[in-house]
């Protein structure tokens, strides 16, 4: 039985400051307007003054709930203790190590703690950048050095940066590199599982996406890029601004069987679904798939700007010394504060909570879709990366902007009306409880203004 539309409550905005804090604001905002580019886009124009955990303070006053984490980089929370003081430690000893004049301390001691928590003892050799985009980059270095092949096959809705070749590799929306053409060449589109790409009904059976998404990409392997000039196949373990959708096992497992028998390298991209974000360290421990280069970031370093490339040692071996490197790259800083990031994780179980939390979230929202079959098309995901789609486009957005005047930041994603939750991995049960609280007031809100 549906909701009563009276559940959904009175919005009630969080309140204003008319002080010095509002001047402040103002003045901020003015500066964004004149002299930052506005093609950055915003969710807000609020000043985040401070975090605490899931905490952050604008500089109207208003305090919110943040179930973003930055896009999934905080996932310790804001100013984790253990990793401010890493960083502090490490910027009074020395703060830039040039990774190419010499090692850092953290570096090395990032790469060896690194090496045990890999999916496969095989994935042994390291490069660190500073964003998931360059850590792209690499990796297509890499992959066409080792085959001597130049092609690249991405999925549909994919998300793999905003830099050159990471743009060319992404096709999630035009937007990220509309007007900036000619790409760069030699990049296949195939079909990911996802009922919305392969154009079928939202009930299809996940077995039967499955079928037709390995079918197109043997078309495409026939008909677009012939196996001998295939360096690649990217793939993000769960979409990401493609929607949030979850690979699933068996499709894992068929790409494996595919760049094996053709000598094609399989590329993770696990920047954002990396460090516990799904549940498990990496997203591909759900399939068991071991891929050949694996890149991650974001969650990694707590909101440093950090990010990695890993894989084989023959592999990485084809790149001849001074291929890779970068000004920053690997910053001693930044490592420092990976290394206290995947410390505490491993030292405090961080992986219970998300699944514990996550189990939590599922079943609030699945609740919700259960009561509105006709506004709630999917809720899916894996760990703290969760989606809920709707039927009706702009219906995210609303629900979006609902969420905010109650407290809660969330984000939408991909072309299709999809609202998506990253909370920081050590969320607790009264915070994803008040997460749900809202969610719920402000989709029922929502619905009793569309009628």
């Amino acid at each position: 039985m549906a909701p009563s539309v009276s559940e959904a409550g009175p919005v009630a905005p969080l309140p204003t400051k008319a002080g010095p804090e509002s001047q402040s604001t103002a003045r901020y905002q003015s500066i964004a307007r004149n002299h930052i580019a506005p093609a950055l886009g915003r969710l807000r124009d609020h000043v985040f003054t401070s975090g605490r955990g899931l905490r952050v303070e604008t500089s109207d006053g208003r305090s919110l709930l943040d179930f973003t984490a930055g896009i999934g980089v905080t996932s310790l929370g804001h100013c984790h203790p253990a990793v401010t003081e890493a960083i502090v430690k490490q910027a009074s000893a020395i703060v830039h190590v040039q990774c190419a004049i010499a090692l850092s301390e953290p570096y090395t001691d990032l790469v060896e703690q690194l090496v045990g928590m890999m999916p496969s003892p095989s994935l042994d050799s390291f490069f660190f950048w500073n964003s998931g985009s360059e850590a792209n980059e690499a990796a297509i270095k890499i992959a066409r050095a080792h085959t001597r092949r130049n092609n690249i096959v991405v999925m549909q809705g994919a998300y793999h940066g905003r830099t050159s070749g990471a743009a060319a590799l992404t096709r999630s929306k035009t937007s990220f590199f509309a007007r900036s053409g000619p790409l760069m060449p030699c990049v296949f589109t195939t079909a990911f599982p996802y009922w919305h790409a392969l154009g079928v009904p939202a009930s299809t059976p996940e077995d039967e996406l499955v079928r037709l998404a390995v079918h197109q990409l043997e078309q495409t392997l026939q008909q677009q890029s012939a196996p001998e000039d295939t360096a690649a196949i990217f793939i993000e373990p769960v979409l990401g601004e493609g929607g949030y959708v979850p690979a699933p096992a068996s499709f894992m497992r068929a790409l494996r069987g595919v760049c094996d028998r053709h000598g094609i390298l399989l590329v993770a991209d696990e920047v954002q679904t990396g460090f516990g974000r799904t549940g498990r360290t990496f997203a591909v421990e759900h399939s068991g798939v071991t891929p050949d280069v694996m890149v991650f970031a974001k969650g990694f370093a707590n909101g440093m700007p950090l990010s990695g490339v890993v894989t084989r040692r023959d592999i990485m071996a084809s790149m001849p010394a001074g291929s890779l490197g970068g000004t920053y790259s690997g910053n001693a800083v930044a490592c420092a504060a990976a290394l206290a990031t995947t410390r505490y994780m491993q030292r405090h179980d961080v992986l219970a909570n998300v699944n514990a939390r996550s189990a939590q979230l599922f079943a609030g929202l699945r609740t919700l879709q259960s009561e509105l079959p006709d506004v709630i098309v999917d809720v899916r995901g894996a760990g703290l990366m969760v989606a809920l789609e709707f039927t009706q486009p702009g219906t995210n957005k609303l629900v979006q902007d609902a969420c905010y005047d109650r407290g809660l930041v969330v984000l939408t994603t991909s072309i299709y009306p999809v609202l998506r939750f990253i909370p920081a991995l050590v969320v607790d049960e009264a915070e994803m409880a008040e997460a749900l609280a809202i969610i719920r007031q402000s989709v029922l809100a929502v619905v009793a203004a569309a009628i």
